[in-house]
């Protein structure tokens, strides 16, 4: 390769992971959410800041929330963990006999006064200060990274192996991580093969390490991964531990909003480190943060660059962004300025219109809090917008 051709095209790895259901943090992330969908269901304009925390045995509610609606919290929570499929201790919890605390509490009036008082449903102000990243890439129709994309589908492969019985020995908690080769020419990203992958499946005692090594490929990874991605060089790494009997919150505590990277781009673009779940929409973490991957989306769909990272920043009690920057890597005919044009000729970006248009105040929030909340079309921010330009 001569020199002048290396600078065109670099080769590189990058890593993603992703958690199962089961996986203790995850778990707190799907009662946080079930909790605000149960008051969303019943108030759409509930406000809701609930916290989970998983150990031995123990699952607490802690947080802000005030709503019209009258929840119990015991069944929401029983629920959520009998649907991953924590029922019987030896798994590590069992949703029929642990003890769920709740320590709720009245949403702080100050917020309340500076977010709503006084104000239209589009001027309402953002509930925080914070800054938050959209990020684009055109290297999979979904717009995703393939590292992040594959590996959430390798722990969803595996999932509904367990749930129709296909792999009795397959527990709720597990982990999955994709090396991938990559090139990058004039600033885009297009993926080679799958350079090494990563398969911790929590599994019941007793079943041979060669026969889920031969389960977890011939059933997962074969089924989920492209063959084209795959060759002699690739590096598997199935239950790399040999055991992984002990799983769930009787082996690691959970906390509500410690998989945020799993939760967006999988390392790529960029982070601006608030957590999504348990968070009503007007919280900007979560709903700013939705927006600005909207933006991210459309504006690769629409052909005007290859890859693109959107930041948004909002501050308490304001209706408008503070600011919008947009970053193409280099991958548009257009200059940086003149998307951040289109942007603002396209999208309102305060809180008020962002929740109507994306339609945020249904309680659709417990289905996003595992394997991802961007690149699976069934959600609003994920349709891209017709550009006018």
């Amino acid at each position: 390769m001569s020199r002048d051709s290396a600078k065109k095209e670099k080769r590189f790895l990058f890593t993603s992971e992703s958690v199962a259901e089961g996986h203790s943090d995850k778990m707190c992330d799907q009662i946080s959410d079930a909790v605000l969908d149960a008051h969303l269901k019943v108030d759409p304009d509930a406000k809701v800041a609930c916290e989970c925390v998983a150990k031995t045995g123990m699952i607490l509610l802690c947080g802000e929330i005030t709503s019209k609606a009258v929840v119990d919290y015991q069944q929401v929570v029983r629920e959520t963990v009998k649907k991953i499929g924590y029922d019987d201790s030896s798994k590590g919890l069992d949703y029929k006999t642990c003890t769920v605390l709740i320590a709720l509490e009245q949403q702080c009036r100050e917020i309340k006064e500076a977010v709503s008082c006084g104000k239209t449903d589009d001027d309402i102000g953002a509930g925080d200060q914070g800054l938050m990243f959209g990020y684009a890439t055109d290297e999979s129709a979904e717009c995703m990274p393939l590292t992040i994309l594959f590996a959430h589908k390798l722990n969803a492969k595996l999932k509904s192996l367990e749930r129709d019985g296909t792999l009795p020995w397959v527990r709720p908690d597990g982990k999955t991580q994709v090396t991938m080769e990559y090139k990058e020419v004039g600033g885009a990203v297009e993926p080679i093969r799958v350079h090494t992958l990563v398969i911790s499946a929590h599994h019941a005692p007793g079943v041979p390490l060669k026969q889920m090594q031969k389960d977890l490929m011939d059933r997962v990874v074969k089924e989920v991964i492209p063959a084209k991605y795959l060759d002699e060089k690739t590096v598997y790494h199935l239950l790399p531990s040999k055991a992984f009997l002990e799983g769930g919150p009787k082996s690691d505590a959970g906390l509500t909003g410690r998989k945020i990277i799993v939760d967006t781009y999988g390392g790529w673009g960029a982070h601006g480190g608030g957590a999504f779940s348990g968070k009503d929409p007007s919280k900007v973490d979560r709903s700013a943060a939705y927006a600005a991957r909207w933006v991210a989306k459309s504006l690769v769909k629409a052909g005007l660059c290859r890859r693109v990272l959107v930041q948004l920043s909002y501050a308490i009690g304001l209706s408008h962004p503070l600011a919008i920057s947009v970053f193409h890597y280099g991958t548009s005919d257009r200059s940086e300025e003149e998307l951040l044009e289109i942007i603002e000729k396209n999208f309102d970006l305060r809180l008020g219109p962002i929740i109507r248009e994306l339609d945020l105040k249904r309680p659709i929030y417990q289905r996003t809090a595992c394997y991802g909340h961007f690149g699976r079309e069934e959600f609003t921010w994920e349709q891209p917008k017709k550009l006018v330009y």
